[in-house]
């Protein structure tokens, strides 16, 4: 392929990004910016220099709407090729019934959406960009992750896979802060370039954005700081100071507080004092029965010498044409076989969800500066519900994702039912009537 030449300056941010820093055979970056802060800009020219690069490599690029694909990736992608001095027909050709641009060295780019990701499995790829990675699915970035794995050319000279993506900073903690914050691996990269820093800015730009949005849309869009991940949550207050290692107690009581649904049967473990509560596990299983859920606990818990006492959700002492025994009774009897006269203490019939909710709260954080609950870091589901679960903008009702994200992210099956769960052991002992 013929030489072309540009010149470009790249901010810090953009060369870092581009750049990598270790040995690994897979690097995995995403570069976190600001309003204008080049992220698009940057991933579209590595794309391209990838492809020039690497003759007959494979290239996806995606988001998880063909809409943001076309009229933001896209379009900046053809930008640069105007800018380098390419020639459709000449140097590349640009599909549109397939949506793919081929070179004339024969690297290909595929563009695509997300929304059906069963549709990519397909693929065999050198690299992968990611437009708003933020708003993909976990499950996504793990199967495009899979299919880093075309075949290596004998003249690819020190060729890494690459996935690669840009995002606005996150609101809350997902899986972008565990992944590439929490716990990173040594080959993945977090970039923060923050619109302040984009040199080639009209003058006055941050300026104007500092006027128009208020000082933690500013800090979070325009800084590029992470959020607080308070900012709609349903849990409010929670903090480092809630998660300890709380140790299972034989010798005290064990509370076990169940919500039925059955996939996934979301249970939690707590010993408690009379104005603290300790969750130090929990169960969480799919596609099960209540049965079964005992099994796990005796399984985990077999010489537990404390009173065991059920709480959870009043619905689970009510009969149904499909059920010979309400699922507490089964519980009793199940504990039963092991030994076990469980006590069984719920309410006559379940309050209203807010009150639940305010109750929990209270208990993590309330008035007067006192903690009162706290969660062993075992108990991921339900870390993961505090850390996720929101309220939908402008309204008091929760955002219980759909059949369809479920269907695309196998985690948010678990958004709800888990603190359920520890919402009514908290409401049982104590209340808050509004």
């Amino acid at each position: 392929m013929e030489k072309y030449n540009i010149n470009y300056t790249l901010l810090k941010a953009q060369r870092e990004f581009l750049e990598i820093p270790h040995d690994y055979s897979i690097d995995v970056a995403v570069y976190q910016g600001g309003y204008g802060s080049g992220k698009t800009f940057c991933g579209s020219l590595l794309g391209i220099l990838l492809c020039l690069k690497y003759p007959g490599i494979r290239g996806l690029v995606g988001a998880q709407t063909y809409t943001l694909v076309r009229d933001t990736t896209l379009k900046t992608y053809f930008e640069h090729l105007d800018n380098m001095g390419f020639v459709e027909g000449k140097d590349y050709e640009w599909s549109t019934s397939l949506q793919s641009l081929k070179f004339k060295n024969k690297s290909e780019i595929l563009f695509k959406h997300f929304d059906e990701p069963n549709h990519l499995k397909s693929l065999n790829l050198g690299f992968v960009e990611i437009e708003e990675m933020s708003e993909v699915p976990f499950d996504t970035f793990k199967m495009l992750l899979a299919r880093m794995r075309q075949r290596v050319m004998p003249n690819w000279k020190n060729f890494k896979y690459r996935i690669f993506g840009h995002t606005n900073p996150e609101m809350e903690r997902g899986w972008i802060y565990n992944t590439f914050t929490k716990d990173p691996l040594p080959n993945y990269r977090l970039i923060t370039a923050p619109t302040t820093q984009n040199i080639f800015l009209p003058e006055g730009f941050c300026e104007e954005l500092k006027k128009l949005y208020d000082e933690d849309y500013y800090r979070i869009c325009v800084l590029a700081e992470n959020g607080h991940y308070t900012s709609g949550l349903v849990v409010k207050d929670f903090t480092d100071k809630n998660v300890i290692d709380v140790k299972y107690q034989p010798e005290l009581d064990m509370h076990i507080s169940c919500d039925f649904n059955v996939d996934p049967m979301c249970w939690v473990l707590a010993h408690k004092t009379d104005d603290k509560v300790f969750y130090f596990d929990e169960i969480a299983m799919e596609n099960t029965t209540t049965a079964k859920a005992c099994e796990e606990v005796m399984r985990r818990y077999p010489k537990h010498k404390g009173q065991i006492i059920i709480n959870g959700d009043a619905s689970g002492d009510n009969r149904s044409c499909t059920s010979e025994f309400t699922n507490y009774v089964i519980i009793k009897k199940k504990f039963l076989e092991f030994g076990y006269d469980v006590d069984i203490k719920i309410k006559a019939f379940n309050p209203p969800i807010k009150n639940r909710i305010m109750a929990f709260n209270s208990k993590i954080h309330n008035a007067n500066d006192n903690i009162s609950l706290f969660v062993s870091p075992k108990c991921e589901k339900l870390l993961y519900n505090i850390y996720n679960l929101k309220y939908i903008e402008g309204s008091s009702r929760i955002d219980v994702p759909s059949y369809r994200q479920i269907k695309q992210s196998k985690e948010l099956k678990y958004l709800m039912h888990p603190l359920d769960a520890a919402s009514y052991l908290v409401d049982y002992y104590w209340p808050i009537s509004l």
